[in-house]
């Protein structure tokens, strides 16, 4: 019985429709692409710089001034990574830190805002280091017999 051959980088199949030969424009009658070269005839399209920006309208007021704008977007807001009190079983210790909670996988980074949100129940009491809290976190917290320190 013959074995299958092992595929490795060697001879893998190439991807169906990686090696098409490319569109040769304005090559003569015959190539089916000739003459204009598939841009019609004249009109600003058929231009060499024919292609307009994004968002012209060919002259009309365009739909993004046409719009009213409200209300503002501050450049400088920083979005805290929250925490249910739920997740907050998974740590080993009974400080929470943005540190512990890195090091337990609960959020990304130590630097940016953690907020603890009151989804869930404690079960022991923990001290708070250096996060934020909902006020209904804050109140579990608390009749767990935990503390917020800073």
């Amino acid at each position: 019985m013959a074995l299958a051959p092992t595929i490795g980088l060697n001879n893998l199949p190439r991807p169906k429709g990686s090696a098409t030969t490319p569109k040769r424009k304005g090559r003569g009658p015959g190539s089916g692409l000739g003459k204009t070269a598939g841009r019609g005839h004249k009109g600003q399209r058929a231009r060499k710089s024919g292609n307009v920006r994004p968002g012209f309208e060919g002259g009309q007021m365009p739909l993004i001034r046409r719009v009213p704008k409200r209300g503002f977007t501050n450049p400088f807001r920083t979005s805290a990574q929250v925490v249910n009190l739920r997740e907050l079983a998974e740590l080993s210790s009974e400080e929470v830190t943005p540190a512990t909670l890195v090091a337990a996988g609960l959020v990304s980074r130590a630097d940016d805002p953690v907020k603890l949100l009151g989804v869930g129940d404690v079960t022991r009491a923990y001290v708070v280091k250096g996060c934020a809290a909902s006020a209904g976190a804050r109140l579990k917290i608390e009749q767990a017999g935990g503390r917020f320190e800073g």
